[in-house]
């Protein structure tokens, strides 16, 4: 067995625990980054508002990626628009 081959099964159940652990925290993850978008937009004075709405857009799809992996392609709804930050 390769290096790789041992490194991929021992992440295995890790990837699995992370997973289950945004899946049950899913809110919560993205209540902080609607709040750290926020504070980012405020202290930036609002210059970088696409920027951080993209990002956070980004970031939120990648939790629903990560949180609904065992649905399958077809089985995760599509994430909604990130809110304007103001």
């Amino acid at each position: 067995m390769g290096f790789l081959d041992s490194l991929k099964a021992k992440l295995g159940p890790a990837k699995e625990k992370v997973s289950d652990l945004a899946q049950q925290h899913e809110s919560k993850i993205d209540h902080g980054l609607e709040k750290a978008a926020r504070m980012v937009d405020q202290k930036t004075k609002g210059k970088y508002s696409d920027k951080i709405q993209s990002g956070t857009g980004k970031a939120r799809n990648a939790v629903g990626r990560i949180a609904h992996k065992d649905e399958g392609e077809g089985g995760m709804p599509p994430a909604p628009p990130a809110p304007p930050v103001s």
